[in-house]
């Protein structure tokens, strides 16, 4: 009996190897990625009479890799605002900065690896910008983006899933008929988050 046992443990171990190797001898990029952000921070200094705030950030990300190496990724993301002390031109404030919305298309470059995958991306977007009175935010406005980053990815050895941590650096343009709160000038911020990452498509 302990014989069958031992033969049948051994036979599936073949067939359970013989499958994942079938599958993705190398845990990677797959052709389509579907990332999730449950956390990250959006923060923006100080500009000439313009307040230096951070918010929280959520959203998403969908990548299609032409190859393993080159790819394009669109993202969406809510940046919720949180309560802080801000500088104001003529008052010190402590209030809830206001809320934003962006969205971006970028191109991928994913350096080949093993279960570690560095990778670099450059893109261009926009941010919405939503009404908050009383920080003189009377309209909600959107603003043109660009961004330059990377990051790490992590992927677990069946390669079907993963871990990600991005930095961006980001510049805002400026419009003449922006809030003073925000976009009179152009802004430069920074942006960190970690995610999930899974292969839709191997």
């Amino acid at each position: 009996m302990k014989r069958v046992i031992a033969g049948f443990i051994i036979g599936l171990s073949f067939v359970t190897t013989g499958r994942a190797y079938a599958q993705e001898t190398t845990p990677g990029p797959g052709k389509a990625e579907v990332t999730v952000i449950p956390g990250g921070w959006t923060f923006f200094p100080s500009k000439g009479g313009e307040a230096k705030f951070g918010n929280y950030d959520l959203g998403g990300a969908f990548a299609y890799n032409f190859t393993r190496v080159i790819g394009v990724e669109g993202e969406l993301g809510g940046s919720i605002g949180v309560s802080q002390d801000l500088n104001m031109v003529s008052s010190l404030l402590h209030e809830k900065s206001p809320n934003m919305f962006s969205y971006v298309g970028d191109v991928v470059v994913n350096v080949p690896g093993h279960s570690v995958v560095p990778y670099a991306t450059a893109g261009i977007g926009g941010l919405t910008l939503y009404r908050r009175e009383v920080l003189g935010i009377f309209n909600s406005d959107t603003f043109l983006t660009g961004n330059v980053g990377g990051g790490l990815k992590w992927y677990a050895p069946n390669g079907r899933w993963g871990l990600r941590g991005d930095y961006r650096f980001q510049a805002v343009r400026s419009k003449t008929d922006a809030p003073e709160f925000f976009g009179q000038d152009t802004r430069y911020g920074h942006r960190i988050y970690g995610a999930v990452t899974i292969n839709a498509v191997k």
